[in-house]
């Protein structure tokens, strides 16, 4: 039985459980509640599976190595490149900086301020603040977030709310994804658009736009769970569109797999469901990973500007 069918009867008998989906879906991994093992904590706003311990009172210090520019420079240009040659018209471009801080991955799991955490031991941390699909009383949401400014900047929401490639981006990727649930439900609809969001860290304020989609479910849902899963995966907001040719793009020009980065997790309580995008992705080694989406309006010092924003972890 192949993985998204496991997710199917586990949801047609009502099965809780939880599921970590890698970007490329190579090395997927799904277990009853019961069963997760110990080397994967996860806290999906709340529900959580880790006993939280006092917080290391020393003062967080936190040292960042930005990505290597010329690097990004040429992976810059051959994302536009393929821009102008009609192959994308929106591509999620993640590269990798470092971030060197005075705590454990299990400690930035433990200590972070976030919707979504999730800890692999050995591995990785991810403090998320990006919903990928909610499932209530047979309603499927998502909110695709994109759209990112330094807050402390004056103006900074008006600033993201009238800069005209993010409002493109943004628009593209709603579009996107309100074609992707239409898959799997009826009477798909935007409910919010672009609304702001301020996520704080030790030292400083990142602003955010998301919006919010919403649809009608069958009935039958739970015994489709895994099928509803697969067929909206990758994530819009982390792979671009149209979505197959730009994920074949992303092979291409990162060149090296994403793994578990920009993947999804979430939990299953045998009727709803809730689920993150596991970007803000801090590797065992150091290794921070980070991203943003690339139009035909993208400049390269601000994508580069962004990348760089992006690096933190939410410990105040």
């Amino acid at each position: 039985m192949n993985f998204f069918d496991q997710l199917n009867q586990w949801g047609q008998n009502k099965v809780p459980f939880v599921f970590f989906i890698d970007f490329e879906m190579a090395q997927p991994e799904a277990y009853p509640i019961s069963e997760c093992p110990e080397h994967w904590k996860y806290d999906f706003q709340g529900i959580t599976n880790h006993t939280y311990y006092p917080k290391n009172q020393e003062k967080l210090q936190a040292e960042v190595t930005p990505p290597q520019k010329s690097d990004y420079r040429n992976q810059f240009k051959q994302t536009q490149e393929a821009i102008m040659r009609g192959d994308t018209f929106l591509m999620n471009l993640t590269t990798q900086g470092k971030l060197k801080i005075n705590r454990s991955l299990e400690e930035v799991f433990n200590e972070a301020t976030a919707k979504y955490k999730v800890w692999r031991q050995g591995g990785f941390a991810c403090f998320s603040p990006e919903t990928f699909i909610q499932i209530k009383q047979g309603r499927i949401s998502t909110r695709p977030m994109k759209g990112t400014i330094d807050a402390s900047e004056q103006g900074a929401e008006e600033k993201l709310q009238n800069n005209t490639k993010e409002n493109a981006e943004h628009a593209t990727v709603v579009d996107l994804l309100r074609n992707d649930l239409s898959l799997v439900a009826k009477q798909v609809r935007v409910t919010q658009y672009k609304y702001y969001e301020e996520i704080k860290a030790h030292d400083k304020t990142t602003g955010q736009l998301s919006s919010c989609i919403e649809g009608r479910l069958p009935d039958n849902y739970p015994e489709k769970i895994g099928q509803i899963l697969q067929q909206l995966l990758p994530a819009g907001s982390i792979s671009g569109a149209p979505k197959p040719k730009t994920k074949a793009l992303i092979q291409n020009i990162e060149e090296s797999p994403r793994g578990f980065y920009t993947g999804i997790a979430g939990i299953f309580d045998g009727t709803d469901l809730d689920s993150c995008v596991m970007i803000r992705f801090l590797c065992e080694d150091g290794t921070y990973r980070c991203g943003g989406g690339i139009t035909h309006l993208s400049d390269f010092e601000e994508e580069y500007n962004e990348l760089i924003q992006k690096i933190y972890v939410p410990i105040l």
